[in-house]
């Protein structure tokens, strides 16, 4: 169950949401341009189980209406459905969420507003994605879903590659925090822990606060517990699953730490290619946001942003040799040739996320000038599509 959000929450985008939002506007699309031929009516469902108000009070869209906005430029210059359907429990939300929703569904968009909890029509929707690809985007302001939950929709009532699967969930890092207090203290609520065990599949997360408790000694041993938890859940999630999984932190500024991981599921490498391309430019777009406001900010005598945010050529000039150079160990190892998309997280390595795809790019044509491979990429419109050949073995 979310926990709600209250209304200085809808007054404005908060930073965290700056990421997230132009994160689903920019791969949303992408998926649905991927995937729409899988549907033999053109059509994509998609699903948001917390959408809230849908819009902000200073009219920017949140995810409902940037979702309803794809549907709308999909159906309008692409044929294409994006089947949507929103899920909020509140009153008051949900009556402005409606009235956002039939906005445009007067114009033709297929769109659909529940009044309830995600669980209670996340059946009904996978029933009406059975022939059509499927995206959940999963944004509580609390608890996720059950695990459990999520691999019976996932493994078991959609454990194909086609038509295609996709989530992206908020983990809320901050419920972590104050959970793990529950668990370091005598007077902990058992109830909400079950709560919590039910979320993460099981009580193996409660182990690393009990660590945290025992080595209060090591400074910052409770925030070490928060991320091997997120990291623990997605491992989990992918093993149950079978499918891949990347989890994305999100925070207010770089000096704190984040307060909830974006946790996206796929079985797709080319949603995984896609995937982090959009992860580092909603990226920059968060560092551009920070910046702005903080020169807006009467009270601020200069950008704390501009000061710590990577340069993003030195990020791109760092990134080109490691790239090359993964590349060329790929080529070692397989002797074949090496099809970008088929091996997505190898080729970026730690800048997967980090670096858009025209870096990989770049790579490429570092290798061919290095006389280790006869491969430049010219003339293959899409980075994800350049193969690469070893050397001696001919283009």
């Amino acid at each position: 169950m979310s926990l709600g959000t209250g209304g200085v929450y809808w007054a404005d985008k908060a930073l965290p949401s700056v990421f997230k939002h132009e994160l689903l506007r920019r791969y949303l699309p992408q998926f649905g341009g991927m995937t729409g031929t899988q549907s033999h009516d053109k059509r994509v469902v998609y699903l948001d189980g917390y959408a809230g108000e849908g819009r902000y009070e200073n009219g920017e869209p949140a995810s409902a209406e940037i979702a309803l906005r794809i549907a709308s430029h999909h159906r309008s210059r692409h044929g294409l459905t994006l089947d949507c359907f929103f899920a909020e429990t509140q009153a008051k939300s949900f009556e402005r969420l409606a009235a956002v929703v039939q906005h445009y569904a007067a114009r033709g968009v297929s769109a659909h507003a529940h009044r309830g909890e995600v669980d209670g029509v996340l059946d009904d929707v996978v029933e009406r994605a059975v022939r059509a690809p499927l995206f959940l985007f999963l944004d509580p302001c609390g608890l996720a879903l059950p695990q459990e939950r999520l691999a019976e929709v996932l493994a078991r009532k959609r454990p194909q590659k086609k038509p295609a699967t996709e989530l992206l969930m908020n983990f809320s890092m901050m419920a972590v925090w104050r959970l793990g207090g529950h668990v370091r203290s005598p007077k902990g609520n058992e109830k909400t822990l079950q709560r919590f065990d039910d979320v993460c599949g099981g009580i193996w997360w409660r182990e690393y606060f009990a660590d945290a408790s025992a080595s209060d000694a090591r400074e910052g041993a409770a925030e070490d517990a928060i991320e091997a938890v997120a990291a623990e859940y997605a491992r989990r999630l992918e093993r149950h699953t079978g499918m891949l999984v990347q989890s994305v932190p999100v925070s207010h500024s770089p000096r704190k730490r984040p307060v909830y991981r974006l946790v996206f599921a796929t079985r797709s490498q080319y949603g995984l290619w896609v995937f982090g391309d959009a992860v580092a430019r909603a990226r920059d777009a968060w560092w551009e946001t920070l910046q702005s406001r903080e020169e807006n900010d009467d009270q601020a005598l200069f950008s704390m942003a501009s000061l710590t945010r990577p340069d993003p050529q030195e990020v791109e000039n760092r990134a080109v040799p490691v790239i090359a150079d993964n590349l060329e160990k790929l080529l070692l190892r397989t002797r074949r040739p090496v099809k970008l998309v088929d091996h997505t997280l190898e080729v970026f390595g730690d800048f997967y996320g980090q670096v858009t795809e025209p870096v990989a790019r770049k790579a490429v044509r570092l290798l061919n000038e290095q006389g280790k491979t006869p491969s430049d990429g010219v003339g293959v419109k899409r980075t994800r599509e350049i193969t690469v050949y070893p050397k001696g073995i001919a283009a």
